[in-house]
C-alpha cells in the first residue's frame, strides 16, 4: 500500500505520452477515449494523496512529485487538444499564451527565491484544475471552446496571481499552501493546521 500513490502518480505520468500518441496517430476518432483517460487520470490525482496520508507516506517527494507529473498530465492534453482542434486553438491563441507566461511565471519567481519550483496544491489552483476537466471535456470530446475556455482562462490568471503572492509571502519554501492568505498567516508568524483538503 506505501507504494500504490507512486504508481497512481506514475500512471499517470505514463497516461500524457499515450494522450498525445493517440492524438497524433488516430485523430478524432481517439477524443472519447482521450477523455476517459483524462478522467481516469483525475481520479489518480484525487486518490494518490489520499492512499499517501492514510499510510503515512505523504512527503515534500511525494507532493512535489505529484505537482510535476501533474504539470506534464496537463501539458498533454492541451498539445492533444490542439492537435485534434488546431483552428480552435489558433483562434484563441491570446488565452492559451496568457496561461503559459503565468505558468512559467510561477516557476521563475519560486526558483528565484528559494531555488525550487512551486508545489502550493492551493483552493483556487484546484478549482482551475477542475475548470481545465471541463474546458478539455468540451475541447477534445465535442471540438467546441465557449463559456468553459474562457472561464479557465480567467480563472487560470487568477490562480496564478494567488500563487505567485504565495511565493512571494512565505519566509521559506513550503508545499500545500491553500491561498496567499495563509501564506501571509505564516509569514506573520501564525500556524494553521493542514487537513483533508489536501489531494
Amino acid at each position: 500500500m506505501k507504494q500504490l500513490p507512486y504508481l497512481l502518480i506514475a500512471t499517470r505520468f505514463i497516461l500524457a505520452p499515450v494522450i498525445l500518441l493517440l492524438a497524433y496517430l488516430k485523430g478524432t476518432e481517439s477524443r472519447f477515449l482521450i477523455v476517459a483517460f483524462m478522467y481516469f487520470g483525475l481520479l489518480t490525482d484525487i486518490f494518490d494523496g489520499i492512499i499517501a496520508r492514510k499510510v503515512g507516506v505523504s512527503s515534500e517527494k511525494l507532493r512535489r512529485l505529484d505537482s510535476q507529473v501533474d504539470l506534464i498530465f496537463w501539458l498533454s492534453l492541451g498539445f492533444a487538444a490542439y492537435l485534434l482542434n488546431p483552428e480552435l486553438i489558433k483562434n484563441e491563441w491570446h488565452g492559451v499564451l496568457l496561461i503559459f507566461i503565468m505558468e512559467a511565471l510561477c516557476y521563475i519567481v519560486s526558483i528565484w527565491k528559494f531555488g525550487k519550483e512551486t508545489c502550493t496544491h492551493a483552493f483556487l489552483s484546484k478549482m482551475w484544475g477542475l475548470s481545465l476537466l471541463i474546458t478539455f471535456t468540451f475541447l477534445i470530446g465535442f471540438q467546441q471552446t465557449g463559456w468553459a475556455f474562457y472561464l479557465t482562462v480567467g480563472l487560470g490568471f487568477v490562480s496564478h496571481i494567488d500563487v505567485i503572492l504565495i511565493v512571494l509571502l512565505l519566509p521559506k519554501w513550503q508545499y500545500d499552501i491553500p491561498s496567499s492568505y495563509h501564506a501571509w498567516r505564516i509569514r506573520n508568524g501564525k500556524e494553521w493546521k493542514k487537513t483533508v483538503f489536501f489531494n
